[in-house]
């Protein structure tokens, strides 16, 4: 949870100091947008060879290695005189978050009986929203006092304890309690960069779709297409190969997709990063641009609801394990699309409702939230044998990371569009009913994500076992 927790805050709380840090280096926005983009082109990546490295070198040497590649990351862009620098420094922090994400499922899985999994989940995710609630609230505080480059301190003290707690509590055997095996097979490298340029693909081609040509976006996105397939083919004849010839592993195994729950579960987390990050994108945006509060009103609008998902993420962790898996997940995406479809009944002549719909409407969401953090990841994840957990792990962890960086781009898309079909830029004062009616509607159509991911979220219920068949009855010969 602590290391988590460092590899969160890290994502999070930079944003906070990139207009100190531009203005330091003289940069554009753009080029100081890829000290965030960097970072999470690397975390959603590296995510993908979290269970080759726990295989190779077992869990404590995997969690230690990222934590100092983070700690010498956060160290390093600290004390960076150069923007290259910096920018070197937080890739290296993504591929460190990356690779943590995934390992606290792949432990409350194996360290906890089934009675006991969603109480842990619940925990551990109390602790890690804590994080990103409280992370951009203190590195505003620390820029206006010792400027932009104590943020890349914060994750220091985080990495030491968590160095300290490692060498007394993780375990140095890999997953399934094996001796970790040095040499073992090669990591799949053709997938790893496939994945790798597909990703980066993807990402610059919905920017492109934003605020670029629509030559340079279809051709990014056609060649993030083409890479997919490519990745795919790959990944199926590696797997055929390793199952008759012993080779290395697909850096993706797609046989967890047979497994009913583990796919829906996977496709749920891919909708369900759009609309998270979607609208973590969209409120703030609405809020200053729509509504025109101020950011330090935008912070105390969304306080609340923060503090309300740490609680009910607690609360639903002890109820997954006595509730179905599929039950949790629908009513938390239920409770979302409701947050997002009732934005629509804040209006402008109302000035006194503003305030206190946006707090219970954000807090409705938030504990949407809390009833699908605990619950997806396991549920998705109880079919799977204990040798495919770590795969598994890894896979929903980045789809769900894909899905974010898809929900920003196609909010900001969506909301273009609308934006332009009402006639109301946003850079034109004041606000009018139209812009705010393109708000709407881009909410709307989050909902409206949410509502189709309602539709797998109930195929994660376990398959029914066969009635047997009534037993004959003997006649006897009289």
């Amino acid at each position: 949870m602590v290391g988590t927790m460092a590899s969160i805050m890290s994502s999070t709380v930079v944003n906070v100091a990139i207009p100190d840090m531009s203005q330091h280096f003289t940069l554009g926005q753009e080029r100081a947008q890829w000290v965030t983009s960097g970072f999470m082109a690397a975390m959603t990546v590296s995510m993908l060879t979290t269970p080759w490295l726990l295989a190779r070198y077992g869990y404590r040497a995997t969690y230690s290695g990222c934590m100092w590649l983070l700690l010498v990351g956060g160290v390093a862009g600290g004390l960076a005189n150069h923007y290259p620098l910096v920018l070197a420094a937080r890739v290296a922090e993504g591929l460190a978050a990356g690779v943590v994400q995934p390992i606290p499922a792949i432990i409350i899985l194996r360290a906890f009986e089934p009675s006991e999994q969603g109480r842990a989940s619940g925990i551990f995710g109390m602790g890690v929203v804590l994080a990103p609630a409280l992370g951009p609230s203190i590195g505003g505080i620390l820029v206006d006092w010792f400027g932009w480059r104590s943020i890349f301190f914060m994750v220091v003290p985080f990495c030491l304890v968590s160095l300290w707690l490692a060498r007394k509590l993780i375990p140095t055997t890999a997953p399934g309690g094996a001796d970790a095996n040095r040499a073992g097979a090669a990591l799949d490298w053709r997938g790893l960069l496939l994945a790798t340029a597909g990703t980066l693909c993807l990402l610059n081609g919905l920017v492109e779709l934003q605020g670029g040509t629509p030559l340079v976006a279809t051709t990014l996105l056609m060649s993030a297409v083409a890479l997919l397939l490519v990745f795919i083919w790959l990944a199926r004849r590696m797997l055929h190969a390793h199952r008759h010839a012993h080779g290395p592993e697909p850096l993706m195994n797609l046989s967890l997709f047979a497994d009913r729950r583990f796919a829906m579960g996977s496709l749920v987390a891919f909708i369900y990063g759009v609309a998270l990050f979607g609208s973590t994108y969209l409120l703030p945006v609405y809020m200053q641009m729509g509504l025109q509060l101020s950011p330090s009103v935008v912070g105390t609008v969304l306080l609340p609801s923060g503090l309300v998902l740490a609680i009910s993420i607690a609360a639903v962790g002890r109820l997954a394990d006595r509730q179905p898996t599929h039950r949790l997940v629908s009513i938390g995406l239920v409770l979302l699309a409701a947050s997002f479809a009732l934005m629509v009944t804040i209006r402008l002549e109302q000035a006194t409702r503003i305030i206190p719909l946006l707090v219970i409407w954000a807090i409705v969401g938030r504990i949407g939230l809390g009833f699908i953090l605990p619950s997806l990841n396991i549920g998705a994840m109880r079919g799977l044998g204990p040798a495919h957990i770590p795969q598994g792990a890894s896979v929903i962890n980045f789809l769900r990371m894909l899905g974010g960086a898809a929900g920003v781009s196609l909010c900001g898309i969506f909301l273009e569009w609308r934006l332009a079909a009402h006639g109301a830029p946003l850079d034109a004062s004041p606000t009018t009913p139209a812009r705010i009616a393109a708000f709407d509607e881009t909410f709307l159509m989050l909902a409206g994500i949410c509502a189709l991911a309602v539709l797998a979220a109930l195929r994660l219920r376990p398959p029914t076992p066969p009635v047997p068949p009534p037993p004959e009855r003997q006649t006897g010969q009289a």
